[in-house]
């Protein structure tokens, strides 16, 4: 192993990057520290300890597709990740949106085009991305389809009866976003379903990581893992980026299996206790601390980064988005931002840190949304039919978090036979039974509920009013409900649950959607003044990209697949250095 040029020992970021607070003494940071470049003026100057044409920084599923592109395009790739790979790729449901006309949905018997799945995205993505980029992901999507299930994903056609957040087993495609909503609907055509879930025993993440992983090493990809990359390694003059310094477990150190086998634990742990999930991120963060050694790592083409998000770097949380961190975060333990502060040390424009996609949904049971869900004042502020995070976004910006969902007598008896029969998983069933028949605010007329839960029972009969009346067909309803999803509740009891962000029995998903931005033509990392950053490459959740204005269930994965896809064969055509020959000869894992 080569020494690290003085200066280089591992130091706490400062707040405002996003790291920890070096002198808070009460716990264990759990955020990569990342410090500042280390400038070098010519790459020979530096004893490498390996090379590759490209590093990937990441071992997602952005991380995957970049490494396999690269390699296709001809680029030797060495695959770094802080834990085991995977992130919030193998703990997602693994679906895939794609669309333009999918053998599967052809199958379904559902037409589709790419200018169709444009119109309805342009909506959804509200200038995020270029409509030149926007197009490229449509008009690419089946052949991105393809070219997963060639490195070993399946798909399939199967469809749902009703709307779900989620398809029951043995169903792998389904209206992921609000395509079946009317209010959404662009054109006279049937919606299609672009939900691609990958065929799975159970949720599908894992096994579509799986494929991905599989392919990676087969491709003869080399990967390091239990290794986080604190710093860039910069040349002088050009600010062309020349590798990375990366702080590995040895072989031979005496937490490496403990370390291991807490990325598996944490998964485990973070649905039902999260603070054992978070004690477990701070004891491996303890072990990298103490027994994590650096090496340098010479790409000669480019480095991609491709660590996710930021949802578990509280700091950076806590300055943008304080009003989210009462939420349940989405993400892998290795969320907290490393890449996006990777490249903000080397003057990467960032943008929409702020944005964080808060996932509301109550569907299935399939009756809920019949319902109305209301502000704590007792005024409806959305349409209850739309997908889960329009939902969420709604209940955010226009009700503070704070939300209630009401539904009658008739509407809980169609819920509960759904709950039992209706083939829901666990997820679905459990909160919705525990909801409706342990922690209900329960109400014989409208101003009792109102009283119940806190509301103005005038504003409350002012609701119902005018919810019934649209439900009747007396006038069109406010927000743009489907005629076939309105219910007219106008006879007790009533019964409202607590879907706020703070809510304990049914948690408020949180995802962040900010991050790096890019040449959306090639996937290079820009600075503020929007030029290319030379050497330097993002993708996934790291970057801005198709999924970072409003999240579309899948949206994420198929931009991993896009933009790494993009920053691979990108990264892979930079133009070549002469290789290096100091090599240390350390085993790879």
């Amino acid at each position: 192993m080569s020494s690290v040029p003085s200066g280089s020992a591992p130091s706490h970021a400062s707040p405002s990057a996003g790291g920890a607070r070096p002198h808070d003494k009460s716990r264990t940071s759990t955020v990569t520290p990342i410090e500042a470049p280390l400038e070098v003026a010519n790459a020979q100057d530096l004893a490498w300890d390996d090379e590759a044409d490209v590093l990937v920084v990441g071992w997602g599923a952005a991380g995957a597709c970049a490494a396999l592109q690269a390699h296709e395009a001809g680029a030797s790739v060495l695959v770094l990740d802080r834990f085991g790979g995977g992130g919030a790729s193998v703990l997602s449901g693994g679906v895939v949106y794609a669309g333009g006309g999918t053998p599967y949905q052809q199958q379904a018997g559902y037409e589709d085009s790419p200018e169709a799945m444009f119109e309805y995205l342009r909506h959804e993505t509200q200038g995020v991305v270029s409509d030149e980029t926007l197009r490229r992901f449509c008009g690419e999507s089946v052949d991105n389809l393809a070219w997963l299930e060639k490195h070993g994903a399946r798909f399939a056609a199967t469809m749902p009866d009703h709307k779900t957040s989620y398809p029951p087993d043995g169903v792998f495609l389904y209206h992921s976003g609000n395509e079946a909503v009317p209010a959404y609907a662009v054109g006279q055509a049937k919606p299609a379903p672009r939900g691609h879930r990958a065929v799975a025993r159970g949720q599908s993440g894992a096994t579509l990581y799986a494929a991905l992983q599989q392919a990676t090493r087969a491709s003869g990809a080399r990967t390091l893992t239990q290794t986080a990359v604190r710093r860039l390694v910069r040349e002088q003059g050009t600010g062309r980026i020349l590798g990375v310094e990366a702080w590995t477990l040895p072989n031979d150190a005496p937490g490496k299996p403990r370390h291991a086998a807490l990325d598996a634990l944490v998964a485990k742990w973070r649905i039902f206790q999260a603070r054992r999930a978070d004690a477990g991120r701070q004891e491996a963060a303890r072990i990298e601390q103490a027994q994590a050694r650096p090496r340098l790592l010479r790409a000669h083409r480019g480095v991609v980064l491709a660590t996710g998000g930021h949802i578990y770097n509280p700091e950076l949380m806590k300055q943008h988005a304080p009003g989210f961190r009462r939420g349940w975060p989405i993400g892998g333990a290795g969320c907290d931002g490393s890449g996006l502060r990777l490249g903000q040390s080397v003057g990467a424009q960032a943008s929409g840190l702020d944005n964080v996609s808060a996932w509301r949904f109550i569907t299935p049971p399939a009756a809920w949304p019949r319902g109305w869900v209301v502000s704590p004042q007792g005024e409806r502020f959305c349409n209850e039919e739309v997908y889960g995070a329009t939902l969420g976004h709604a209940m955010m910006t226009r009700a503070g978090g704070r939300a209630w969902l009401v539904i009658d007598a008739k509407l809980r008896r169609q819920a509960l036979w759904q709950c039992l029969f209706g083939g829901l998983w666990a997820f679905q069933r459990l909160p919705a039974l525990a909801l409706m028949f342990m922690v209900a605010r329960k109400g014989a007329t409208v101003e009792a509920l109102a009283a119940a839960i806190g509301a103005d029972p005038t504003v409350v009969r002012r609701t119902a009013d005018a919810a019934n009346a649209a439900a009747r067909g007396e006038c069109d309803d406010p927000f743009g409900k489907s005629p076939g999803m309105r219910h007219a509740m106008e006879r007790g009891p009533y019964f409202a649950f607590d879907i706020s962000i703070g809510s304990k029995w049914l948690p408020l998903a949180t995802l962040t959607l900010g991050g790096l931005q890019v040449n959306e033509a090639d996937g290079h990392v820009v600075d503020a003044q929007g030029a290319d950053i030379p050497g330097l490459f993002a993708a996934g959740r790291t970057a801005i990209g198709i999924p970072s204005c409003r999240y579309v269930s899948g949206l994420s994965l198929a931009d991993c697949v896009f933009s790494g896809r993009r920053a691979g064969r990108t990264a892979a055509a930079e133009a070549d250095r002469p290789p290096f020959t100091n090599l240390s000869g350390q085993d790879q894992s």
